[in-house]
């Protein structure tokens, strides 16, 4: 039963990231690089938010014994949904911190908006207004985490069907 559980769940967060992801590259192709506060390559992070989006999208509803067969696992295996669970857990930590790290610092640090775009994809809303803290920490980060969640998915079952066989 717990493996069922583990399952549902991951398959909920799989879609949950996949579509956050989707979702926060549209403002990059609706403003189209011009009205950003600073000039970035728009285009790069528009297509690196939906390529992991759709994976991760695809991963929530792709049937399970396809997923083993790619990854070369039992269809039956806890570790099919648990390890790709924990490493998106474990990405999706570590951005919700830097969501706040990148919005607390001080103006004095002049942060870099090309690297902080890469780090944190809902910079360009700081950069553009500024938003309350509560909005930070209950909806920009969270949504950092869930972006930076979808990409430690993609990661782990990528580095888990074409390369090292154990994970987790």
């Amino acid at each position: 039963m717990a493996g069922r559980a583990i399952r549902v769940t991951s398959r909920i967060v799989f879609l949950v990231c996949g579509l956050v992801s989707l979702f926060t590259g549209v403002p990059y192709v609706m403003l189209r690089g011009v009205d950003l506060p600073v000039q970035s390559e728009w285009v790069i992070f528009a297509v690196a938010l939906a390529l992991v989006g759709v994976f991760s999208v695809t991963l929530a509803v792709l049937p399970r014994s396809w997923m083993a067969r790619a990854c070369k696992k039992d269809r039956d295996d806890e570790q099919l949904f648990s390890a790709p669970l924990k490493v998106l857990g474990g990405f999706a930590a570590i951005s919700y911190l830097v969501a706040l790290v990148a919005y607390l610092a001080p103006p004095r640090w002049n942060l870099n908006s090309q690297l902080m775009f890469s780090l944190c994809p809902m910079y360009f809303i700081k950069t553009t207004f500024d938003p309350p803290l509560v909005a930070v920490f209950f909806l920009l980060a969270p949504m950092n985490a869930a972006v930076y969640g979808a990409l430690g998915l993609t990661l782990g079952y990528a580095w888990w069907a074409f390369g090292k066989r154990t994970f987790g």
